[in-house]
């Protein structure tokens, strides 16, 4: 039976960096929801094409929320890595169903779902793959340890 240590507190450099990687997927969460909507109508956008939706906030999700993740797991500790994604979650699902003013932010059609997919499926992708990593990281230590003598 072999007995894990526990890790080593966060220091307050790290604990400022989660922070900062915790406001950075409000703020983004935020971002995806209000302009989810945008199509290319002629309002904000040009006409092109007749009135087709203009996904950008999908593909800003699904690029920025797994780089979060794995910045949180190289920056902070691979075992928090999981905050940003919780937070994201959590502004997308409060703010889209319950937004201010009690509108319903989060669009019930094909974007919404396509917001979440291309973004918490990646972002948990590279949360399991930076969690796999420093377990095979930290398994691999014992080994080289007993190899010296």
């Amino acid at each position: 039976m072999s007995v894990t240590p526990a890790p080593a507190r966060l220091t307050v450099t790290q604990w400022l960096l989660l922070a900062l990687l915790s406001l950075d997927a409000v703020l983004l969460a935020l971002l995806e929801l209000f302009f989810l909507p945008l199509r290319l109508d002629g309002t904000a956008l040009p006409r092109m094409l007749g009135d087709l939706p203009m996904p950008l906030a999908i593909l800003l999700g699904a690029v920025t929320t797994p780089l979060l993740v794995s910045a949180a797991g190289k920056l902070v500790r691979p075992g928090l890595s999981f905050v940003p994604l919780v937070v994201w979650v959590l502004v997308i699902f409060v703010v889209g169903l319950f937004g201010p003013g009690g509108d319903l932010v989060l669009i019930q059609d094909w974007r919404a779902l396509l917001l979440l997919g291309a973004s918490a499926l990646p972002a948990a992708l590279a949360l399991g793959g930076g969690l796999g990593r420093a377990r095979a990281a930290a398994s691999a230590r014992p080994a080289q340890g007993g190899k010296r003598g």
